[in-house]
């Protein structure tokens, strides 16, 4: 898979504070890719000078394997955390004028609004001035207005702020389509549930270093930690819990079991395998459950931010 944006050894500093220090991430074409990192680690740095609204001290940034102009701004799409309308416009007009600052025709953007504002049921919002709008409905607003022209890469920062779970969803359900239909994605958020969701690729950044990057699903294999989720059933589940404790690392598991089994977490030694494992609770019992525990995206995440901090 080719990459649509590669940030290439990106220094940004403000006076004598590093915002971003040798930054390099790949973003690959047709994916969504969730730039992650506590607050003040450097996102908001990097997605300003990938939209050039700051430049960078050093590096390079190329959009579709070319170095990035300004003319490039067209196919980028961008919603920031903090929105941004002018709350005294009427909402059909301000959609309007940002669409034509976005280089469409005023012919181009009424068709498309029409699509837009059909879609998410708010015709009747036309007429209306911004500042009558609820935070979601703004925000619904705002996110037309950041994908109608079809941009290449778009880039979303937290853009389920503020939203009902209805509206979350929905907004979820349109990333996805317009990845479908060949938008590159960008992703930042403090909601690891939806990088689980979204994500096939990310990149964790803290204190102004990338301290990981790469597909989703790898850094996860990464991260195991060699650790079962076992249902045992016996005659005796006491002592297998006994024999168990006594052999392996244990810990207690909340998967639902019934009476005469026993549920158990169970880490083997990195030198063991599932298979030797599966052997040994086979004499003890008959085995209804056994599951490799693969850490989800908020335990790397703290896992991660936690080695990095230790290491400094």
């Amino acid at each position: 898979m080719s990459n649509l944006l590669e940030v290439q050894n990106v220094i940004k500093k403000y006076g004598t504070y590093t915002a971003l220090n040798n930054m390099s991430i790949d973003v690959p074409e047709g994916s969504v890719f969730g730039l992650l990192g506590p607050n003040g680690a450097g996102k908001t740095s990097l997605i300003r000078i990938i939209n050039q609204i700051i430049m960078p001290d050093s590096g390079l940034i190329k959009l579709d394997g070319k170095l990035l102009l300004p003319k490039d701004i067209q196919h980028i799409g961008y919603l920031p955390e903090e929105r941004g309308l002018y709350k005294s416009m009427k909402v059909g007009e301000q959609a309007l004028y940002l669409a034509q600052l976005k280089g469409l025709s005023k012919s181009e953007a009424l068709k498309k609004l029409k699509y837009w504002f059909d879609k998410f049921e708010i015709g009747d919002w036309w007429n209306k001035k911004v500042q009558e709008l609820s935070k979601g409905m703004a925000q619904k607003l705002q996110f037309i207005v950041t994908v109608m022209h079809q941009p290449k890469l778009l880039i979303f920062d937290e853009p389920f702020s503020g939203f009902d779970p209805i509206n979350a969803n929905l907004i979820k359900d349109e990333i996805l389509q317009l990845r479908d239909e060949g938008a590159t994605v960008i992703f930042s958020t403090h909601r690891m549930e939806s990088v689980e969701e979204l994500c096939e690729y990310i990149a964790l950044i803290d204190k102004s270093n990338k301290i990981l990057d790469g597909k989703l699903s790898d850094i996860k294999q990464q991260f195991k930690s060699n650790l079962f989720e076992v249902v045992i059933k016996s005659d005796n589940v006491n002592l297998v819990k006994t024999d168990l404790m006594g052999k392996f690392m244990t810990a207690s598991s909340n998967v639902p079991f019934k009476e005469g089994e026993l549920a158990i977490k169970i880490e083997l030694p990195n030198n063991d395998t599932s298979n030797n494992l599966l052997s040994y609770l086979s004499t003890k019992g008959s085995i209804s459950h056994f599951v490799e525990m693969i850490p989800d995206a908020n335990e790397i995440f703290i896992k991660a931010i936690h080695q990095n901090n230790k290491n400094e």
